[in-house]
């Protein structure tokens, strides 16, 4: 059965008296039990706010993994790592990932297939440029971007995958896919599942929008029959505002 699911990816911001200070305003807050909630901090935070929340239905989620268990990989932070201090989901695949830190769909791949390994969930990002869209490549560049970094996978393993659409052109700069163009995506993403791996997973993998989601938006991002919840990025690190979109379903 498809969760509805917000996830705040914090991505490199608030240090650990930050961290504390926004957690200690999310656990005064209370939930709807029908919506999983989750916060990535920065790696060095992870700890620590696993502790917070431990007793709290809030999880806590990685922004990043490395592909292999251990070795030589200066800076890095293995599956086994997460999960030794409480972390059981990790993003993978994130734009800036891809296209800051260049991430190719093959690495992507291999991380994927560690992390299902080590019996973590993946929300595995995939997402268009602006040049895509207006080249009216947008559908291709998804589908690929599924084929390469998923469609090797089991389908018992996509128990543990939650998919996020980030149209890159509306992360960070203030733009939003319209409602309208959320559901179109989702319902192609959903399809092109569905020819690989048949309705009955289609129907049930969570698809999550990732694009400057904001309190005055979420309600009709959320409300398209595709789109199960949100990967937010800027409006995660204020409290009232994450609640907010947390609290948007079924306005």
């Amino acid at each position: 059965m498809r969760k509805k699911i917000v996830a705040g990816n914090w991505k490199m911001n608030n240090d650990l008296a930050a961290t504390q200070d926004l957690l200690a305003e999310l656990k005064k807050q209370v939930f709807p039990e029908d919506v999983a909630v989750m916060v990535a901090p920065a790696f060095t935070n992870l700890y620590p706010a696993y502790q917070t929340l431990r007793e709290h239905p809030v999880e806590v989620i990685s922004q990043n993994m490395h592909q292999s268990d251990k070795g030589a990989f200066t800076g890095e932070i293995s599956a086994s790592m997460l999960k030794s201090v409480g972390v059981n989901t990790v993003i993978i695949g994130h734009s800036e990932r891809r296209s800051d830190f260049h991430e190719t769909d093959a690495l992507l791949a291999e991380k994927v297939d560690t992390a299902l390994e080590k019996e973590m969930t993946v929300i595995f990002c995939v997402g268009e440029q602006l040049s895509d869209r207006e080249h009216s490549e947008h559908f291709e560049v998804i589908k690929t971007q599924l084929d390469r970094g998923l469609f090797h996978t089991s389908k018992e393993s996509w128990e543990q995958i939650v998919i996020a659409y980030e149209p890159v052109w509306a992360i960070g700069t203030g733009e939003t896919a319209t409602p309208k163009q959320a559901q179109e995506m989702h319902a192609f993403i959903r399809e092109t599942i569905s020819q690989q791996y048949g309705d009955g997973i289609a129907n049930n993998i969570s698809i999550l929008y990732g694009g400057s989601v904001k309190p005055n938006n979420a309600a009709d991002i959320f409300s398209k029959k595709d789109v199960d919840g949100g990967l937010i990025g800027g409006a995660s690190l204020k409290a009232d505002d994450f609640m907010a979109i947390v609290n948007a379903f079924g306005k």
